[in-house]
């Protein structure tokens, strides 16, 4: 009987561990899901609220909070200083995005990605051109990118990240750096002859994820875990009665 006292601390101390150890992975996946859920709030606030300026827009650094506000920009794009921002996904496609200076008529200029090819189409030799002259942009404000210095550093008019302080060297003239713009209407629209029109970036689906689906999963381990510890016990005292039933009087 010992032996069974000791067989049955050791599963009570194992399914404790267990039980412990799933249940708090249940409930991180149910707080992830909480944090997807204020987040695809967060982003639907943004894209019904009304457009603002560039001051409002990039006065301050742009925190994850204030992206995919809608943000309206006229100025002229600067085709001399285009940047391909490679490995990009604009929904479930893979592509690149055109990143190219917009020079306000007060003399700052900001970084705009003017739209995204996807990666069927190929990257072509030189970059479509934006519309030549006076231009209206409505765009999603976007903070910077963060990553390591190979990753937001241009080079050969490339880069994988989008860090406007890491980006104002490239050009001869002062550039906003406390965040960025993604258009998703130009007027007047003048596409490069011969090169297919760009397609908008597009703010994240509100999606919640496999988070819910995760949750239940530990939470039905747990269950499992406890319920096989029982059988565990019981068997041991069926085995248990029956040894005392067939033993000699």
């Amino acid at each position: 009987m010992q032996r069974l006292w000791l067989r049955w601390l050791v599963l009570a101390l194992f399914c404790v561990v267990v039980v412990v150890a799933f249940v708090t992975l249940g409930r991180w996946q149910l707080s992830r899901l909480e944090e997807r859920r204020a987040e695809n709030a967060q982003v639907e606030a943004q894209r019904q609220a009304p457009p603002v300026g560039v001051d409002e827009a990039l006065g301050d650094e742009v925190a994850d909070a204030e992206q995919w506000r809608r943000v309206e920009l006229t100025g002229e794009f600067d085709a001399g200083q285009q940047v391909h921002v490679r490995n990009r996904r604009n929904g479930e496609v893979r592509g690149f995005e055109v990143l190219t200076p917009l020079r306000l008529a007060d003399g700052r200029s900001v970084w705009v990605s003017r739209g995204f090819v996807a990666e069927t189409r190929g990257i072509p030799e030189t970059l479509p051109a934006p519309p030549a002259g006076e231009v209206d942009v409505l765009g999603w404000l976007r903070r910077n990118e963060q990553g390591r210095e190979a990753l937001i550093t241009p080079a050969q008019g490339s880069v994988r990240l989008v860090n406007t302080p890491a980006l104002a060297s490239t050009v001869p003239y002062p550039v906003l750096t406390t965040g960025w713009v993604a258009a998703f209407e130009i007027t007047p629209v003048d596409p490069q002859p011969g090169y297919a029109a760009l397609d908008p970036v597009q703010p994240p689906a509100p999606t919640e994820g496999n988070h819910l689906s995760y949750a239940l999963q530990w939470f039905a381990f747990t269950a499992i875990a406890v319920g096989g510890v029982v059988v565990l016990v019981r068997g041991d005292l069926r085995e248990r009665r029956r040894e005392r039933a067939g033993a000699p009087d």
